[in-house]
């Protein structure tokens, strides 16, 4: 991938860098798989704001993927690599032998013409292929993986992101997240081999206001900076905290605080907890 960065010309240029897309083969979206999508301006169903900041945005088409890759032993060619405004991934559009379209999240080194399967038995482990944890080597980089065997991918979706398979022990295989977090997944999740194309999308810099506008972000207000009746942060002679930790607008702390639900029964998996900023990232 390429990153743009523009002359310092204006206000609005200064600082600022476009990704350039260069996997992106394909311009135009499959109509087959596209579905509406309603925006709701962080509203609930009675009208009232629930999350702020959020409204506006340019109109978008929701794009039907196969996380689940469910057509086994079938070959499907990659007609083009697509960019979807709804995830920071770019995708792939697959056409199996019968016909039928599908779109997947696309990994570096998948191009047009190339051929992909998903199997329930060991194929060749090539970027792009789908298959169980039993039947994949230890070692290689995975994306889209089940927690749950057949409910379809759940973790490392996003641009740039994998995991390690480092290890296969009985029903369980181990496998190293991107947070540092290791954990323990069943042996007969699927997963896609490869990591996740689009690396730059980290490095893009907005550059002025109006590209939030674009992707439906409204300007945020600071707590400290509103009343003592608008925010639990507001309020004091100059600036002032108000002597308690950050909260949010409704009294919530919003730092230091954990947020994982104590029973989910994923959690009985987890070998080791995501490693906290403050003391560094686990390196894969």
């Amino acid at each position: 991938m390429a990153v743009r960065v523009y002359k310092r010309t204006s206000a609005g240029r200064r600082n600022s860098s476009v990704n350039l897309y260069s996997e992106v083969t394909k311009k135009k979206p499959e109509k087959s798989l596209l579905e509406p999508k309603t925006k709701t301006g962080g509203r609930n169903h009675h009208g009232i704001i629930t999350v702020r900041s959020r409204g506006g945005g340019h109109k978008q088409r929701y794009r039907r993927m196969d996380f689940k890759r469910s057509k086994l032993d079938m070959n499907a060619t990659v007609i083009g690599i697509e960019y979807d405004p709804n995830r920071s991934a770019n995708i792939a559009l697959l056409e199996y032998e019968d016909g039928v379209k599908s779109y997947i999240l696309a990994p570096i080194g998948l191009t047009d013409g190339e051929v992909v399967v998903s199997s329930s038995v060991k194929v060749d482990p090539t970027p792009g292929n789908s298959m169980p944890i039993h039947c994949i080597p230890t070692g290689l980089n995975v994306h889209n993986i089940e927690l749950v065997p057949g409910k379809g991918g759940e973790i490392c979706r996003s641009a740039g992101s994998y995991a390690r398979l480092t290890n296969k022990e009985g029903k369980w295989a181990t496998l190293v997240l991107p947070s540092g977090e290791i954990r323990q997944v069943s042996v007969n999740c699927r997963v896609t081999i490869g990591q996740i194309g689009n690396t730059d999308h980290m490095n893009v810099r907005l550059g002025k206001a109006g590209r939030s506008r674009h992707r439906g972000r409204r300007p945020h207000t600071r707590g400290v900076a509103m009343n003592h009746h608008d925010h639990p942060m507001g309020g004091g002679d100059g600036r002032s905290k108000g002597g308690r930790p950050p909260a949010s607008k409704t009294g919530v702390c919003s730092k230091g605080g954990k947020t994982r639900k104590r029973y989910k029964p994923s959690n009985k998996r987890i070998l080791r907890r995501r490693v906290s900023k403050r003391y560094g990232q686990l390196t894969l």
